[in-house]
């Protein structure tokens, strides 16, 4: 979203516009805002030093997405439920404490308050049917009201780095959660890193330019120079911020603690000695010919990924992505642990329907002691594998490919009506799923 000045605003030359940013230091809200209130649905006010919203906001009456993270509000503004359109709601990185009943609007969908100080929030957010996505890492719950059970619509939530005590029996039986993100709070502090990882001395690196960033972390090509010669790299430096799915330490260890498969990008070795203390974790390099099955979500289309247009796969090369998946899943599973964030923008494919799974952000550890637990929450996780089926079926339909199986692409509906089934306790877990794909392998001996 383009960054607009208050002197336009202010000279009339964003007269209709539908989306509006401002980051210019901002102690009050601009007035002038209120000429756009024919038009504008999305409005971007991160990065000032806010501290209060106006009372007449709803005269913004089409106002579908307000942003308003890195400033200084103490109190989710109450006067966002008066706004009868309002969807989305970003106030990441304030000093927010209370969360009032009346802040939250009637058609809200996407609620972000990661890093903040709120303790509790209120048991009305029950009434919030229609809410997809919540993001609550980095705060100081203790507890979820109960009410949220009523949030059957809920299908990613974010709840890491918190003081929860217990993870509530509800949260296991929504019917459309998919991608949950909770380690980092007491009732989950188990997941000790494997030993057998290696420190790999900041002196052997030599680090050139930078391969991507996100959240967590910045990544960068590196040469590593070890005994056995020098190698090129991929060197992940980690932030040390908190990020909208918890904390990048825990991301590093279930990482490292994930071990070694062929759906994995291969750990090599942990930084060490890093000349600021930095953490990092050095990383097989990846065949530049991989790219990211689709991109993330979009303010649209709120949990779902975006693919580009004319995206199209060969049925054949589907199954062989969604096996490789389904496998890197049973095993993260069998070592205890769950992705949290099973979606094609994390997954880098290349020629013949090869398949990594990246990005452990939202990563969690599964409770040792309860197998109920962590087999609810292993099956949690197939929902978000069901919806990635899902989309893989409609880019490799048969109004797509004339020659399709239709055979397979019925046993492959079957399978993702089963892994998306509302019912948590009836889905199958991944072995059983690695089991249904494999028959469908080219080749495959029934």
């Amino acid at each position: 979203m383009p960054m607009n000045t208050l002197e336009d605003l202010r000279a009339g030359k964003l007269a209709g516009s539908r989306r509006l940013k401002l980051a210019c230091g901002l102690s009050e809200f601009p007035r002038e805002i209120f000429a756009l209130a024919e038009t504008l649905e999305i409005l971007d006010l991160s990065g000032n030093a806010l501290a209060t919203l106006p009372g007449d906001l709803p005269r913004l009456h089409k106002l579908r997405i307000l942003f308003c993270s890195d400033n200084l509000f103490t109190e989710l503004p109450a006067v966002l439920g008066q706004c009868a359109e309002l969807e989305m709601v970003g106030f990441k990185a304030n000093r927010i404490r209370q969360v009032p009943a009346a802040a939250l609007p009637p058609k809200l969908r996407w609620l972000i308050l990661t890093d903040n100080q709120i303790d509790a929030l209120p048991p009305e957010i029950g009434r919030c049917t229609r809410l997809q996505k919540l993001m609550l890492a980095g705060n100081r719950l203790r507890s979820l009201p109960a009410e949220m059970a009523n949030c059957t619509g809920l299908e990613l939530v974010r709840i890491a780095a918190n003081q929860l005590d217990t993870l509530p029996d509800w949260l296991l039986t929504l019917p459309k959660l998919s991608w949950l993100a909770y380690a980092g709070n007491p009732f989950c502090q188990g997941g000790a890193v494997q030993s057998g990882i290696a420190p790999i001395h900041w002196d052997d690196l030599q680090v050139s330019h930078q391969l991507g960033e996100g959240a967590s972390g910045v990544i960068h090509h590196a040469e590593w120079r070890s005994a056995g010669g020098t190698q090129p790299v991929a060197l992940k430096l980690f932030k040390g911020a908190m990020t909208s799915d918890g904390l990048p330490l825990n991301e590093m260890n279930a990482c490292i603690t994930a071990g070694t498969h062929p759906n994995l990008i291969p750990v090599l070795g942990r930084l060490a000695a890093h000349p600021e203390e930095a953490h990092g974790l050095v990383m097989a390099l990846i065949d530049c010919n991989f790219r990211n099955l689709a991109g993330p979500p979009s303010l649209d289309s709120c949990t779902r990924d975006v693919y580009p247009e004319g995206a199209s796969f060969d049925l054949d090369d589907a199954i062989r992505i969604a096996l490789g998946i389904a496998s890197a899943a049973e095993h993260l599973h069998a070592q205890g642990i769950t992705h949290g964030d099973l979606y094609a923008h994390n997954i880098l494919h290349g020629a013949d329907g090869q398949a990594l799974l990246g990005d452990f952000g939202a990563a969690s550890f599964l409770p040792a002691d309860d197998p109920l637990v962590a087999k609810a929450l292993q099956r949690i996780e197939v929902r978000a594998f069901g919806c990635l089926l899902e989309e893989l079926l409609a880019f490799s339909a048969i109004d797509r490919h004339p020659t399709v199986n239709p055979e397979k692409v019925e046993k492959l509906k079957s399978l993702q009506a089963e892994c998306a089934q509302e019912n948590v306790s009836a889905r199958p877990l991944f072995n059983e799923i690695v089991s249904v794909l494999n028959a469908l392998m080219p080749g495959h001996q029934q």
